[in-house]
């Protein structure tokens, strides 16, 4: 029996594979290489350029932590914007607080929406169709730099700063998404993997450490990001929501509960200890 791997090669010396029961499209819109291939231990699994973009079988950590911690953290999130996320994944996650009244999708290339519409309706499961949901197909580095709006949260999901992703991580788009931030306003993203993308985490620092009152970062642990834990980027316009205690956060989420498979107010404290390899990677002041 012959079997069939896809190999994700994001790493010159680290490759992972996963096998292929069922490939389920394969095109190219001119933006990005997309395929969709199913497998037995991550369900359908969706590729960017070759690299693994989501998975249904463990979105939910990605999603959830990029999503609640901030909104906890935060208290009173009526406004977000979602910079990438097109799999509708973050909207999904955002959308599950009542408080929250509007959210922003701004999504560089609108195939990827639509087809993650047809393809993966589990991951969106709706939430393109909330009426709290605006979506914008523009460049997100433009639209930061544009736009008039103020939001509570803005969560960069976006691909690795290789390629089009690259804008999302320089000190001109953080610097842009500090202006767009409410008195207390949150922004989160991916800062890859530190064990083995730990620039990444400098760099990031570097960036946004002239435009924000607070700047940090928490992990979580998704299995389909090799390579140990993730990094997740925090910076906000106020030390407040950062040093909230784990009861403060209990209590919130306990008044305003959501369904969540990782999330929880002690994940959500612990996930701010970072190991030390971690810390080292962070210039001091």
């Amino acid at each position: 029996m012959n079997e069939e791997w896809f190999r994700e090669e994001l790493y010159p010396h680290w490759r992972q594979s996963f096998q292929i029961t069922r490939e389920l499209y394969r095109a190219n819109d001119g933006l990005q290489d997309i395929v969709l291939f199913e497998t037995p231990g991550f369900g359908r699994v969706l590729t960017l350029d070759g690299v693994i973009q989501v998975t249904t079988g463990d979105e939910f950590v990605y999603h959830e932590m990029l999503a609640h911690v901030p909104i906890y953290a935060h208290g009173a999130v009526k406004s977000a914007c979602v910079v990438g996320g097109g799999d509708g994944g973050m909207l999904r996650e955002i959308l599950k607080h009542a408080s929250v009244e509007q959210v922003v999708l701004v999504e560089i290339d609108a195939a990827v929406v639509e087809f993650c519409r047809q393809h993966m309706p589990t991951v969106s499961a709706g939430a393109f169709d909330d009426p709290r949901t605006e979506i914008v197909i523009a460049d997100g580095l433009k639209y930061m730099a544009e736009t008039t709006r103020r939001f509570d949260l803005i969560v960069i999901d976006s691909t690795d700063p290789i390629g089009p992703g690259g804008v999302l991580f320089t000190e001109q788009f953080y610097k842009d998404c500090a202006r767009c931030l409410t008195a207390e306003g949150i922004v989160v993203n991916q800062n890859g993997v530190p064990f083995l993308q730990g620039e990444e985490v400098t760099d990031t620092y570097l960036r946004r450490r002239p435009h924000y009152a607070d700047v940090g970062f928490y992990m979580a642990a998704v299995p389909t990001y090799v390579g140990g834990l993730m990094a997740l980027g925090w910076a906000s316009a106020s030390s407040r929501p950062r040093g909230e205690t784990v009861e403060t956060i209990a209590a919130r989420f306990q008044a305003a509960p959501v369904t969540t498979r990782y999330y929880t107010p002690e994940i959500h404290k612990a996930a701010f200890a970072l190991p030390q390899y971690v810390q080292a990677l962070i210039p001091r002041d």
